[in-house]
């Protein structure tokens, strides 16, 4: 058995279009796994869109007020019947968003453990904080390794976490490699 030894490169190549080409998001959201929603701030905003879309919870990965961030709150669903949850992540390689994925991967859970509940993460343009959130969650709760995982979110909408997201991802592929906790690998995805 091979060490997963994933590298910052090879999620990069996942993301580009092979010559270091990103795409960014053609839509404002997509569903990227079976009622898992990444999408922008624009639609988080938008609490009848949300509901027609039947989310029952939101997990905002930009909360604050600066212009980097979403301006959401628990306040801002009031009466929609939506949970709301917001991590207040900056989009920097400097930021620790591993810090939350266990906090974010919780939330999601417990979304879909709800009657067709159905999660709507989201940062301002859907494009670094939320997939990251994304990617951390089908590596942690559905065992992907994370070229597996970014592949899977990438194949349904155009991302592009910034290289310290990538390295953290890299990193929490370690760990759970070395916890046996890991069995997708991408050889799986491509079959498909």
């Amino acid at each position: 058995l091979s060490t997963c030894e994933v590298t910052v490169q090879q999620l990069n190549e996942l993301l580009s279009d092979g010559n270091g080409f990103y795409s960014l998001p053609t839509q404002h959201f997509n569903e990227v796994f079976p009622r898992i929603y990444i999408g922008n701030a624009f639609v988080a905003q938008n609490t009848m869109r949300l509901q027609k879309l039947g989310v029952t919870h939101v997990l905002n990965v930009a909360e604050g007020t600066s212009f980097m961030h979403v301006n959401t709150s628990a306040d801002f669903y009031a009466g929609t019947g939506i949970t709301y949850h917001g991590i207040q992540a900056n989009d920097t390689e400097q930021f620790d968003l591993s810090a939350f994925f266990e906090e974010g991967a919780d939330f999601i859970d417990k979304a879909l453990a709800h009657n067709n509940g159905k999660v709507y993460v989201h940062c301002r343009e859907g494009y670094s904080r939320s997939p990251t959130m994304v990617v951390a969650y089908l590596m942690l709760r559905h065992r992907m390794d994370a070229r597996l995982a970014v592949a899977t979110v990438r194949h349904k909408r155009e991302i592009g976490p910034n290289d310290g997201f990538l390295r953290q991802l890299c990193q929490l592929n370690e760990k759970l490699a070395k916890e046996g906790k890991l069995n997708g690998d991408l050889g799986k995805l491509k079959a498909k």
